[in-house]
């Protein structure tokens, strides 16, 4: 058991495997078995999800600098901005980076029959030239190679121009003011340590109205146990009109993680996280990078961090390495030595 932050972790001594599923604190997995106990037994009162669910809301809202009301829950990114997608008119021009994550693609390319078109470009171009598109769908950390957006070059240059930002990868280890952004998106199971099963989705007010709320549902109403039956339909005013009914375990784990991790000193995190990872860029010669995901293109890597009993990941050919809060310089020493 590793201690980190305040909080214990099992499982830590090698893991830098976040990027694709991040290790819960014993307190977060502790909540989430608590629930799974008290099912067992029929103890479980339905409506008291509600407090687990409002307090992840709140907990990332507070981690992107926006307001509550302004926040969604669904089940995953690609179910969130598909109804971004679903809202845009007919015709619009869509521009994101070469090779993002297809869950920030997908959605819009699903909108071809509507003339809606997607323009890759190049790291960099991307940021440069939003302002010739009607929206720009990007990560805010590459998923593959761990690349920053370039955050003031976009907002600069993006004019009038929707800016819809996946925060999957960033949010959890990056100290971030996104309340810029027109949108934003994240899922609960990587870096915001929660189990599988939740994501939050932030829309500036001006946009709420345009968007149809494909998925409405009971749980989307203002008092959602006031309202389980009949019509008319009763939406809330807030983004909570495009929540979905949650999964009650994945929010009970949420419901304890994020609140968590919006109370540490962001600042503090990213400087730890960060550090780590300039460690290895500079043992390894990679080119310097304010990221927590560090992109290895050494050969045979994979097989080495194996044998080392390291847990990695290869994504875009060449192995992927994260470094989150229970991680430490021990981690460091040992992935080198593997890859010496």
């Amino acid at each position: 058991m590793r201690t980190a932050f305040g909080a214990e972790f099992a499982g830590a001594p090698g893991y830098l495997d976040s990027p694709t599923v991040g290790l819960p604190p014993a307190f977060v997995a502790g909540a989430v078995a608590a629930h799974l106990d008290a099912w067992r037994r029929g103890a479980v009162y339905a409506p008291d999800f509600d407090r687990d669910v409002e307090a992840a809301r709140a907990g990332y809202a507070s981690l992107v600098g926006v307001a509550p009301e302004a926040v969604a829950i669904g089940g995953s990114v690609s179910a969130l901005l598909g109804l971004i997608a679903a809202s845009v008119p007919d015709g619009v021009r869509v521009a994101t980076v070469a090779g993002e994550f297809t869950s920030v693609t997908f959605p819009f390319a699903a909108q071809a029959g509507r003339g809606v078109t997607v323009t890759e470009l190049a790291p960099g171009e991307l940021e440069q030239r939003a302002g010739e598109f009607d929206v720009v769908a990007v990560s805010l950390v590459q998923s593959a190679s761990g690349r920053m957006l370039d955050v003031a070059t976009l907002r600069a240059n993006a004019g009038s121009a929707v800016t819809v930002i996946d925060v999957t990868q960033t949010l959890g280890w990056c100290a971030v003011d996104l309340s810029w952004a027109a949108v934003t998106v994240g899922g609960a199971y990587k870096w915001l340590l929660a189990p599988r099963g939740m994501a939050w989705m932030s829309v500036r007010a001006d946009l709420l109205e345009g968007i149809t709320p494909h998925n409405a549902n009971w749980y989307a109403g203002q008092d959602p146990w006031a309202t389980v039956y009949g019509l008319p339909l009763r939406l809330a005013p807030s983004a909570k009109r495009l929540d979905t009914s949650p999964s009650w375990a994945s929010a009970i784990g949420a419901g304890a993680a994020l609140p968590w991790l919006a109370a540490l000193d962001r600042s503090a995190v990213h400087r730890h996280t960060v550090g780590l990872a300039a460690t290895v860029r500079r043992e390894l010669d990679l080119p310097p990078a304010e990221s927590a995901i560090v992109s290895i293109p050494v050969a045979g890597a994979a097989d080495r961090l194996r044998t080392a009993g390291i847990r990695a990941a290869v994504r875009a050919g060449a192995v992927r390495v994260g470094f989150h809060l229970y991680n430490t310089e021990d981690d460091v020493d040992r992935l080198l030595e593997a890859l010496r």
